[in-house]
């Protein structure tokens, strides 16, 4: 984020963020990458120094601060040495809000302090093999039986899903089909049926703990209900939001670090004489991509300014995950072009970046279907 949004307090834990990425990550995760898995120690680290839960009371073990310009440093400084391994905005941007807003006080007292020392990682389990944006289409289920549920079905492309203690499980629970019906479930480690599949391997993101679940006849206690059963779908909607901030914020910072990379090697790259930031195309590419890039700052600033006030809505998110993850696209697409050779190098940050961040446009729903939103409200 600019300064110009920041307090002194900002900026102090900035400071202190960037520290702890340099000395607990940026040496280790070349290591990661290559062993698939970051360490489940950097989870307690993180912990240790309050990066964890910063918006969960104080009695909690949390922050006791409910202000996303803090979760929007955290993922800003482990873009800005693209550590895309590191699960902490899954954690703290989409699975804490439900914890917070749904979870009654008995599960508060149950989950938060691990979720802030990082002995529990999480995880939310929406994605199945056929149903991706379409959540209305999920099959997992769940049947009542005494004082459990007895869920069945699977899920893919979780975040955090090998490391993760605590799994909110998007099942139906109710008759029919769509939006009614579906339930909020707390799965733990442990529980009897509750199977890990394939760490899955992607494309990008090496490091990062994707991976598919399964759940055979899984008793889950009626006491590991996330809010009102049959409301899942509007539990969802309410969180969407501020899920779909977080992954534009990660997408300027994540551009904005390819761009100035790419900045440098233009002002000290050669070629016939001069230096490539000299020739005017590369001169052009270059102010289009400032230019985009402030733009897409500023709204996502705004953005974050509008969710503390309580104000962003379902749109305004949708508008911003889109805006942002496209000019990111385009951004590390070009970026790539102007290295040349070196942007096709795995060695490259910029050849990194093009790949660990394909996914954005992707997950948190399809930019397909941001303009659907946008477009409905629209009235069209």
């Amino acid at each position: 984020m600019r300064d110009s949004e920041l307090s002194p307090e900002h900026r102090d834990f900035r400071d202190m963020v960037r520290a702890f990425v340099e000395r607990e990550i940026v040496p280790f995760h070349a290591d990661w990458e290559r062993a698939g898995l970051v360490d489940r120690e950097v989870w307690r680290s993180a912990g240790k120094h309050g990066l964890l839960g910063i918006d969960v009371p104080e009695e909690y073990g949390g922050g006791g601060v409910r202000d996303f310009r803090y979760q929007a440093i955290i993922s800003e400084e482990i873009m800005r040495v693209g550590a895309t391994g590191v699960g902490f905005a899954l954690h703290n941007d989409v699975v804490a809000p439900y914890l917070l807003d749904l979870a009654t006080e008995e599960q508060k007292r149950r989950w938060l302090p691990g979720f802030c020392s990082g002995e529990l990682v999480t995880a939310i389990a929406m994605t199945e093999p056929e149903a991706g944006s379409d959540l209305q289409a999920v099959r997992t289920s769940a049947r009542l039986d005494g004082e459990h549920y007895v869920l069945s079905g699977a899920k893919t492309f979780i975040t955090n899903g090998i490391h993760a203690d605590l799994v909110i499980v998007v099942a139906r629970t109710g008759p029919g089909r769509g939006a009614r019906g579906l339930s909020l479930l707390v799965v733990e480690r442990g529980m009897a049926g509750f199977e890990r599949g394939r760490k899955l391997e992607k494309i990008g993101m090496a490091a990062q703990d994707t991976a598919e679940l399964f759940f055979d006849e899984v008793r889950v206690p009626v006491t590991n209900l996330l809010g009102r059963a049959g409301r899942g779908f509007l539990h969802l909607a309410n969180n969407l939001p501020q899920e779909r901030l977080g992954i534009a914020a990660y997408a300027v910072a994540a551009a904005e670090t390819a761009f100035a990379q790419t900045l440098e090697y233009c002002k000290s790259r050669t070629q016939f004489g001069r230096a490539i930031g000299g020739f005017q195309h590369v001169r052009f590419e270059l102010a289009e991509m400032a230019t985009e890039l402030d733009v897409a700052r500023t709204y996502v600033d705004r953005a974050v300014a509008e969710h503390n006030a309580g104000r962003l809505d379902a749109v305004d998110a949708a508008k911003a995950k889109w805006w942002a993850t496209d000019v990111q696209r385009r951004v590390l697409d070009r970026c790539v072009q102007l290295h040349g050779g070196y942007g096709f190098m795995r060695e490259t940050p910029v050849a990194r970046a093009f790949v660990d961040n394909r996914v954005h446009p992707i997950y948190g729903g399809t930019n397909e279907i941001m303009k659907e939103i946008i477009g409905r409200d629209l009235g069209v």
